[in-house]
């Protein structure tokens, strides 16, 4: 079951003119389900002219620092994050659900490691919190940060990220890559995009010698920034990334269905475990992802975004085959352990089930 919290909002930045930082704070009862791992997400919900809104928004804060914060910046059209920005009060609740997301890696503070992060617009989001959590729990690590914006007033967090590197001096190395303002040196000026980034790892950053990589923002950014690494000598599994929530279409793609397969009509035979119970129901091939055939049968089945960016939805094949149309949030290993994103695939066979308890 999809469960949610409802959180109190106990605080509210204004970070730049379209952004804000949001401090919540979770019933006592739960508490310690509100515990996160760094770079993780939130999923709220909230109804707009009658109908549920949900959308997912990284946590802003070092995994030590007692608090939860997620930063949200409007987005043109977007219900939620325009009501966050200009309705939202200090004292109002909003209904979310536990951390979720993968974008982190373990922790290892008797090793010596260098990160290389790489933001655009809202991207930073999450990597607010992995800078703070590794540079406190990693003493001998560093971690570089190439963040791209349209110009100085777009920068969000840039305070903080100017405290963080006095905090962690020589430890912390900030890029700001300004697209609509010219910088002292050009390599500063311009695009995220693979040719900054090959001018930037052959004079500014030095890939052979990282371990980590961590991406996020819109995707042709991220395919750029991630082209660009494994040209220069880093390996595809140690590159991680997460699309940022503006990024969201918030609908899962409508398929494209022959008409010879709409007209004979192919069913499956879908059975769903969650929380320990098992329904089992006939569904389309085509024409739903089981994500959304589960829903039609009032199976409160978790999802968020609906466009496999945020892996909420996320549950393991279990029996029979699927197509998966997308998959920004799976590692490779998990789809080798059967794991889909409900939301994205569609049923091959006339059978499959389903299981979101693993």
């Amino acid at each position: 079951m999809a469960r949610f919290h409802p959180l109190r909002v106990t605080d509210i930045k204004r970070d730049t003119k379209d952004s804000v930082i949001l401090t919540l704070a979770p019933p006592a009862d739960a508490r310690d389900e509100f515990k996160f791992i760094q770079g993780q997400y939130l999923t709220f919900r909230r109804v707009f002219d009658g109908e549920e809104m949900r959308r997912s928004y990284s946590i802003c804060a070092g995994v030590n620092d007692g608090v939860l914060r997620v930063g949200i910046k409007r987005v043109d059209g977007g219900w939620f994050s325009t009501f966050a920005n200009e309705e939202l009060k200090v004292g109002d609740t909003l209904d979310a659900m536990t951390p979720m997301g993968n974008f982190h890696s373990a922790l290892k503070p008797a090793e010596s490691r260098r990160y290389l992060g790489f933001a655009g617009g809202s991207g930073v989001t999450p990597m607010i919190s992995l800078i703070k959590t590794v540079l406190e729990t990693e003493p001998g690590s560093t971690f570089t940060l190439a963040y791209g914006n349209r110009s100085t007033t777009a920068i969000m967090f840039r305070e903080e990220l100017e405290d963080l590197k006095n905090i962690y001096m020589g430890r912390l190395n900030i890029v700001h890559i300004l697209e609509s303002e010219a910088a002292e040196i050009d390599l500063f000026s311009g695009r995220l995009d693979r040719k900054k980034c090959d001018q930037l790892f052959s004079r500014w950053i030095d890939v052979n010698g990282a371990d980590l990589a961590f991406i996020c923002g819109p995707e042709p950014m991220m395919l750029a920034v991630s082209e660009a690494l494994k040209a220069h000598g880093m390996a595809d599994s140690a590159i991680k990334f997460e699309l940022f929530s503006s990024a969201q279409p918030g609908k899962a793609r409508k398929r494209k269905v022959s008409k010879d397969t709409a007209a004979g009509g192919a069913k499956c035979t879908a059975t769903i475990i969650i929380d320990g119970a098992s329904r089992e129901f006939d569904m389309d091939k085509d024409e739903q992802s089981v994500l959304d055939a589960a829903i039609a049968q009032n199976i409160d089945a978790p999802f968020a975004c609906k466009a496999g960016v945020c892996s909420t939805c996320r549950a393991k094949l279990i029996d029979g085959e699927v197509d998966m149309e997308a998959n920004y949030a799976l590692e490779d290993y998990e789809v080798e352990r059967g794991y889909i994103l409900t939301c994205q695939s569609y049923p091959r066979t006339d059978k499959i089930v389903v299981d979101y308890d693993q």
